[in-house]
């Protein structure tokens, strides 16, 4: 994709004058006479974020079956992920959610700013003015500085930390030198986020896309190179070095689309104009729903794993593993809601509500079908399912068993987990993100903690598997009744109907994947007749039940093929 090429500030007459139609765009998406048309740019854009997304959550299970291959589930696995805490929550908040919610807008504004100023200006007066540079120059050294201060203080307060994240864990020196090493990702992953913001503003989407897969390859291979010198800090090495690939494999493209601010920019840009280009609290203020939603959701592992650590050794890694494989239903199952998204946010900003509604029932009812048909292979093929991803090495047998029992009880929450994920997007579709979502995920985080303390005493890791679904199916039931009286009228009753039905085809696909799985004893062949077993049986239930869900589906999903293939 070719992008905007920034205006040169070396040997620039005054007669050397900015074109009107310069700008951030990328070419050929806008005017007619373009290289491209926007629709088939932005389908381009999209299969290539959707192949790299595949791509890095291969690698991803890639990376955690060379975990288990290594290091098995136990004293060391756990130590390792504890101090893995750490980069999953500034993930959420430097990568995911906060970073770009906050900087993609920025960027945006700047180069709107750009585009409206450059003409009649001289290359070198248009180059100090420029918006965007005034922009990174007002930000990122400061970004730069506050993270490295965070990081240097979780490296320092490590024992702290890891006596917070995990209070009853028997030997903890293991865990405080991983930390150590997880917490550069601070800084790593938030000038990661920066660059992506800035890109994919710029509409440069493949080199923001492929930060995963180079992160979970620079774990592999550092693992794979110093396991046997280091042990599992090996690991978390791994994760120090990912986080560095992640900026790096941006830098050249933020280095050729969006530059780096100077100081002869900010001496030549009046103060005004550099205030201007600062994001400001009420930006904040903005997206502080989002940031609160995220943080609630994200804690649901510090809660586990706080509960887990009193625990014999290996209880983490068995939550981590079994959390792991179960959710891949839900992430499948949420890419539907992902793609009609936009749909809906339209919908709300023309006034079509009616539109809205029939959107959001449909992707409610085909992700619940999706999530259900998956948590019933789950159920019913855990064992097998486990043993083919993860029994080798120091992973044992017995280490299967375990986890896949937990992941049994997981599966009962993956309903609601992907409800929270479906019901979430409208409420955020507004002009001014609400509140609700947050105080409704921190019901259900409520809810988590105290049945976790409970449970977890009676039932040690099935308590808090269960104390999981639990809290995240009262944020779910939360959402889906407060969405109808406070952004879209959907029918509650329909829905949970449908829901319902769905359901009760699940447990029949479920129960009799679970008589069935054990009767073939090689576990690859039984999983692989498991996933056509399960859906004929879920689609059979389904059609007896006369459940529309199934029906429609083939009509469905032709829909939303016809909708890839149509972007416009």
């Amino acid at each position: 994709m070719r992008q905007a090429r920034r205006a040169s500030g070396s040997g620039a007459g005054p007669e050397d004058r900015v074109p009107e139609s310069a700008g951030g765009n990328a070419p050929g998406v806008n005017a007619p006479g373009g290289s491209q048309p926007l629709g088939r740019f932005l389908a381009k854009a999209a299969a290539v974020t959707a192949g790299l997304t595949a791509a890095g959550a291969l690698f991803g299970l890639v990376r955690d079956q060379t975990i288990a291959h290594l290091f098995g589930a136990g004293h060391d696995s756990d130590a390792f992920l504890i101090a893995w805490t750490v980069p999953e929550m500034a993930s959420t908040l430097l990568i995911e959610d906060a970073m770009a919610l906050l900087m993609v807008p920025a960027f945006s504004q700047a180069l709107a700013r750009r585009a409206a100023a450059r003409a009649g200006l001289t290359r070198r007066e248009a180059r100090a003015q420029d918006p965007v540079r005034l922009l990174v120059g007002a930000t990122l050294p400061r970004l730069v500085v506050l993270l490295a201060v965070v990081a240097s203080v979780l490296v320092l307060a490590a024992p702290a930390v890891v006596a917070v994240l995990a209070p009853g864990l028997p030997d903890p020196a293991l865990a405080v030198e991983c930390t150590r090493l997880t917490a550069l990702t601070v800084l790593s992953f938030g000038i990661a986020g920066y660059f992506s913001a800035a890109l994919r503003a710029h509409r440069s989407f493949l080199p923001p896309a492929a930060i995963y897969v180079s992160y979970n390859v620079g774990i592999i291979a550092t693992m794979v190179a110093l396991h046997a010198v280091w042990g599992v800090r090996a690991a978390a090495a791994g994760v120090a070095v990912g986080g560095l690939l992640m900026a790096l494999v941006q830098l050249p493209a933020f280095v050729r689309n969006v530059g780096f601010g100077t100081p002869r920019a900010k001496r030549c840009a009046p103060r005004s104009q550099r205030d201007r280009d600062r994001p400001t609290l009420i930006a904040f203020g903005v997206i502080a729903p989002v940031i609160f939603f995220a943080v609630f959701r994200q804690s649901q592992v510090l809660v586990e794993r706080f509960l887990a650590a009193s625990l014999p050794s290996g209880a983490i890694s068995h939550l981590n593993y079994a959390q792991k494989v179960a959710q891949m239903p839900m992430v499948l199952s949420l890419m539907i809601c992902t793609v009609t998204f936009p749909v809906v946010a339209q919908a709300m900003a023309g006034g079509e509500r009616e539109k809205a509604r029939r959107r959001v029932e449909q992707d409610l009812s085909l992700a619940a079908l999706a999530v259900l048909m998956g948590t019933a292979l789950v159920v019913g093929y855990a064992p097998q399912i486990i043993q083919v991803l993860f029994e080798r090495g120091a992973f044992t047998h017995q280490d299967t068993l375990a986890t896949a029992s937990v992941m049994r009880v997981y599966a009962l929450g993956l309903l609601g987990h992907c409800l929270v994920g479906a019901l979430s997007r409208p409420f955020f579709s507004t002009a001014r993100p609400t509140w609700f979502p947050a105080l409704a995920m921190g019901a259900g985080l409520l809810v988590n903690v105290v049945a976790g303390a409970f449970a977890v005493g009676w039932w040690g890791t099935y308590g808090i598997a269960a104390a999981n679904a639990a809290g995240i199916s009262t944020t779910a039931v939360l959402l889906l009744t407060g969405l109808g009286t406070r952004i879209i009228a959907i029918q509650v009753r329909r829905v949970a109907g449908s829901i319902g039905r769905l359901g009760v085809a699940a447990v029949a696909a479920g129960t009799l994947g679970w008589i069935a799985g054990p009767m073939i004893p090689d576990p690859m062949l039984s999983a692989a007749l498991g996933c056509l077993l399960v859906p004929a049986m879920f689609g059979a239930t389904g059609m007896a039940m006369h459940a529309l869900e199934v029906t429609a589906l083939p009509g469905q999903i032709s829909q939303l093929t016809q909708r890839f293939r149509n972007v416009r």
